[in-house]
């Protein structure tokens, strides 16, 4: 994946057919955060609390499917290129794609056994969550260049 470029409204990748493979898989992995993770607060058992939380969650998981498949139904976010495509993203969908991604990023680290050190292999690693360990990376891969692009995206607006 090689940043095209970064301006005020958008912005351009390039991605050989793989790494398009390895984006869409990814994406369609998403939610994979365990919905039984998340809580208001370590110290927080008030049923309420988590009743509300788990239903904003889930109402935002709604609402980023279908952000999704509109997504990847534009046929704007994807253009064959010659040894790949372009994956242009508005910048108004940054945050979006960085929170669907973090998601996987997250989840797959959760279900292949949350080890300490995210860089290493987890030690009860199977082959059930192997898949969820790679999606893990990968994703992350995809959040590094997102994020440094949206730094050059936010600095273009700047200038601007």
């Amino acid at each position: 994946m090689k940043l095209i470029s970064a301006g005020a409204e958008q912005i351009v990748f390039a991605l050989d057919w793989r790494e398009k493979q390895l984006l869409l898989q990814v994406l369609q992995l998403y939610p994979l955060m365990p919905e039984a993770y998340e809580r208001p607060s370590k110290s927080s058992d008030n049923a309420e609390s988590q009743k509300l939380l788990g239903e904003a969650l889930a109402e935002q998981r709604r609402e980023n499917k279908n952000l999704m498949a509109a997504f990847l139904k534009s046929d704007k976010v994807f253009r064959d290129h010659e040894k790949g495509c372009r994956f242009t993203l508005p910048v108004s969908q940054i945050e979006w794609l960085l929170q669907v991604l973090n998601d996987v990023r997250v989840g797959g680290w959760v279900i292949s056994g949350s080890p300490e050190d995210i860089n290493e292999l987890p030690p009860d690693l199977a082959e059930k969550n192997v898949p969820y360990f790679l999606a893990s990376h990968v994703a992350g891969l995809f959040l590094f260049q997102l994020v440094n692009a949206a730094e050059r995206a936010g600095n273009a607006g700047d200038a601007e």
